[in-house]
């Protein structure tokens, strides 16, 4: 049996034994939602066969790397007056190594900034609603859920675990427990609009076409999320809910200020994470020297996380012999942030991963699910419904695992189609 098809029936088995673990951590398992299940898979398959093998839907995508080139292009013509040589400009000295002059507080991730403040102008112009209406619509058929998830969910993709939510909090009252739990899922699972852009900036260099297959994920990841969410926490889901006014600007500048304000806030938070995960990464390191050597080379960190998240990567369809490799950033991913593995993983020597193996990797990865947005969504959503935070806790905590899973699903999606 060829290599390859070893492969595509071992991502299958994963997906197999994911489901089988969703179902097992079940609160309920004689309520199996056999509908939600079929009709899940069948759209994330449909998904990934429409975008990622039909040739005109599939060059839309990789087309998309002209949005991503604009927005850097007019991102660095922003950082280059305001911050100088230092965000990107002309330098007003010799240059002897053009790579120590990367920065990626001043000229990479001030694209959060540029995104969160686009993203606002589009809300206000009607234009993300709009996009939002149609994805809920398609929940509510497909999966039949009740319009609040479906719309919440929606609206997780482009604005965030935290600002969705704000859309339906008339109703966060009223969701049942299971469609608390399966939003918290689906908020784990993804990624917001915000970073698509940044993502695909660090990926590009090694994923042609990167934009896509981040937006991609996301569109996958989510039909995954409600269906594990709601294998692992059976009950209704019918609660119907329309936009509600709860996100509003008063102009197109009021958009683009506080817009920005949000975007700020997030570059901020995004520069001390990574300040302060890379310094805890290396002092753990530097206690791990004087550990005697283990299989002829020095104990890390990145190697303890490759020997445990071997076996779960193994399961999306990577080869045991990059597993530790694969496995490592995924450890890296749910430890400390995916921000963290995705830079990992561009900077891998070449042959590492081969790029099917690359490929799962940037889908199963592409997800909120770490401890640190644990946290965040149970500060965020615990003050919008602060009658419900000794419910929202243990629901937060748990849905770490059911976002995993979610994120994991979809890149066993990409291992057993014949994508490249």
């Amino acid at each position: 049996m060829p290599d390859q098809l070893i492969y595509h029936l071992q991502s299958l088995a994963g997906l197999s034994v994911i489901l089988a673990a969703a179902w097992a951590f079940s609160e309920n398992r004689r309520a199996f939602p056999f509908r939600t299940v079929v009709s899940g898979l069948a759209l994330q398959f449909a998904l990934a066969l429409l975008l990622l093998k039909v040739p005109a839907a599939r060059a839309a995508l990789l087309s998309l790397n002209v949005i991503v080139n604009a927005l850097t292009a007019a991102t660095r013509t922003g950082t280059s007056f305001v911050f100088g040589y230092v965000g990107g400009g002309a330098p007003p000295f010799a240059i002897t190594s053009a790579k120590g002059l990367t920065n990626f507080a001043f000229q990479i991730l001030p694209l959060v900034i540029v995104i969160s403040a686009l993203a606002a102008l589009l809300w206000h112009w009607r234009i993300l609603p709009l996009v939002v209406s149609a994805f809920a619509w398609i929940l509510r058929k497909v999966m039949g859920v009740g319009g609040a998830i479906g719309l919440g969910s929606a609206a997780t993709i482009f604005l965030g675990m935290i600002e969705a939510p704000l859309l339906i909090r008339p109703y966060l009252t009223q969701l049942s427990r299971s469609e608390l739990f399966m939003l918290f899922s689906v908020g784990l699972a993804t990624v917001a609009g915000t970073v698509f852009v940044l993502y695909a900036t660090i990926l590009a260099p090694v994923v042609p076409g990167a934009l896509g297959h981040i937006l991609v994920a996301s569109f996958l990841s989510l039909p995954g999320a409600l269906m594990i969410g709601r294998i692992m926490i059976p009950g209704a889901a019918e609660t119907e809910a329309h936009a509600a006014p709860s996100l509003h600007y008063r102009s197109s500048m009021d958009a683009i200020a506080r817009g920005t304000e949000d975007g700020l806030k997030l570059w901020l938070g995004i520069v001390a994470m990574l300040l302060v995960i890379v310094a805890l990464v290396a002092l753990v390191d530097i206690i791990l020297a004087p550990v005697p050597p283990i299989g002829g080379a020095p104990l890390s960190i990145e190697r303890i996380f490759g020997w445990l998240f071997a076996p779960l990567v193994w399961l999306y369809g990577i080869p045991w012999q990059e597993a530790a490799t694969a496995g490592s950033l995924m450890g890296e991913k749910t430890v400390l942030n995916e921000f963290v593995a995705y830079l990992k993983l561009a900077a891998l020597p070449a042959g590492a991963l081969d790029p099917r193996a690359r490929l799962i990797m940037v889908y199963a990865m592409c997800g909120f699910a770490n401890f640190g947005s644990v946290g965040i969504m149970i500060a965020g959503v615990s003050s919008l419904v602060p009658e419900r935070r000794d419910e929202i806790v243990p629901l937060a905590m748990r849905a770490l695992l059911s976002g995993t899973m979610a994120s994991g699903l979809t890149g066993c999606i990409i291992g057993i189609l014949p994508v490249s």
